[in-house]
């Protein structure tokens, strides 16, 4: 990406958003970004206000105010800040959401975890469900949004992260269904519910190092590394779910025997994993029958 829009024969000219897309993804490619066409593409589109399908229309360009701040944006990402936290929203399922440091970056593996609440919660009408470690507040959200008569309770220990979420709450217009809560994990709250849900933290302090910069330097370590939380949630949804209430947990890649396992030895029931879009176990469910 050139940092100064072309001289022409009447005064300053733009750059074609093409041509701004290859030279940003030179840029991150030669910075190690995993991904950088995308990225470029969706960065130039947040720039210019422009879809990613229509850079690749002719007669777009960016002016040189733009070109200035994109310089900044791209300089962000090739410092490998999340692409999310650099756009500052973040898409998932049919809402988009608002995300920064205090928070996760939502990702697909957590959609699969919705899809498995909708589907447990389907036949009833007003299903009361409780998220615990909400973050952004994508889970309790979109069950929401997808659910026309859920109730959530969304719990976090962290004031910050809740602070993102009520934000969030207003942007999805969920028509009050949503109730933000501190909480360390079950410590304020009271049930009963008819789904416990949770994405816990689940690398090992042990793997951090393995980690892409993008999440080792920049996403908040309380909502990433494991301290224990899965066992903790599994143990004490006991105290807040109804008989026949269920309790869906995200896990990592290759850890869903251990965790069904886990929920088993606690007397659950119909204990089921799930795979992501990838192919890995990654929700595990199990009904608790009092």
């Amino acid at each position: 990406m050139r940092g100064r829009a072309r001289q022409g024969g009447g005064g300053v000219v733009g750059l074609q958003l093409l041509e701004v897309v290859q030279g940003v993804a030179r840029e991150l490619d030669a910075a190690g970004v995993p991904s950088p066409r995308v990225d470029a593409e969706h960065l130039v589109a947040h720039v210019s206000g422009q879809s990613r399908t229509q850079l690749y229309s002719p007669g777009g360009e960016l002016g040189e105010q733009e070109l200035l701040r994109l310089r900044s944006l791209v300089d962000r990402r090739r410092a490998r800040e999340p692409l999310a936290y650099v756009l500052g929203e973040w898409g998932f399922r049919r809402l988009t959401l608002e995300v920064d440091r205090r928070v996760l970056v939502p990702r697909p593996e957590t959609e699969v975890v919705v899809e498995r609440c909708l589907a447990l919660l389907r036949d009833l009408a007003e299903p009361r469900v409780l998220d615990v470690g909400t973050g952004s507040g994508a889970i309790a959200l979109s069950l929401a949004d997808e659910h026309a008569g859920v109730r959530v309770t969304a719990v976090d220990r962290s004031a910050e992260a809740l602070a993102l979420a009520e934000a969030n709450r207003e942007r999805a217009g969920v028509d009050g269904r949503v109730r933000m809560l501190q909480s360390d994990l079950f410590a304020a709250v009271r049930g009963p519910f008819d789904l416990v849900v949770s994405n816990p933290p689940y690398v090992e302090p042990g793997e951090l190092g393995t980690l892409e910069p993008e999440v080792r330097l920049w996403e908040p370590w309380e909502a990433v590394v494991d301290r224990g939380q899965t066992d903790r949630i599994a143990e004490g949804a006991h105290r807040v779910l109804c008989p026949g209430g269920w309790l869906v947990l995200e896990c990592a890649a290759g850890r869903a025997d251990r965790v069904a396992g886990l929920l088993q030895e606690l007397g659950y029931a119909n204990v089921r994993k799930t795979p992501d879009l990838g192919g890995h176990e990654r929700v595990v469910e199990g009904r608790f029958d009092g």
